[in-house]
């Protein structure tokens, strides 16, 4: 069973790295850059000070930097760290199949990602935080975190099994730090 959904994991991977163009080689190349995200950082600062008073605001500030930090940390010492699962790029069979962009092919383990872990982790806490203001925030920012999750499977640096965990795993602290703030939204 394992083999079988190694095998469809190999597979799926092989097929989006695959569909590869100029154009969007340098675009998911670009949407994989930690610079990619400033403009959603910024926004939600924005949207902090404009809806919340200063204390609320930094508060919420320094909860969302707690649920990259817990996700960052998460992925690299409870989960790369334990599980120590091959990125495709390292891994000696898939690796000549696969197109790499810029020669990129990240680092030794994969499982789980932590880009997005801690996009998932961000999208999740700002998303509820930000709900009753525009419910439409939420799905703006898990489709952000999607795009950026799917760059790194269209890189060849992780699967879509550490993509859906890293997902996973960033949700599930986005969500409980929201948790443990919702009581001072007012």
């Amino acid at each position: 069973m394992i083999e079988k959904l190694e095998h469809i994991d190999q597979q799926v991977l092989l097929w989006i790295n695959g569909m590869h163009s100029p154009l969007f080689d340098q675009l998911m190349w670009a949407v994989s850059d930690v610079k990619f995200g400033i403009p959603f950082y910024l926004f939600c600062i924005y949207y902090l000070y404009k809806h919340f008073t200063i204390q609320q605001a930094l508060l919420f500030l320094f909860v969302g930097i707690i649920a990259v930090a817990l996700s960052d940390l998460s992925a690299k010492y409870l989960f790369k760290e334990v599980f120590q699962r091959y990125r495709p790029s390292h891994h000696l069979l898939l690796q000549e199949q696969l197109h790499y962009v810029n020669n990129y092919h990240g680092g030794k383990y994969g499982f789980v990602s932590s880009h997005a872990s801690n996009m998932f982790s961000l999208a999740t806490y700002f998303g509820l935080l930000f709900e009753k203001i525009n419910k439409k925030l939420l799905f703006f920012f898990l489709t952000f975190a999607s795009v950026i999750a799917y760059s790194r499977i269209y890189l060849g640096v992780h699967y879509p099994s550490d993509v859906l965990g890293g997902t996973l795993l960033g949700s599930v602290i986005g969500y409980f730090c929201f948790y443990a703030v919702k009581n001072k939204i007012k």
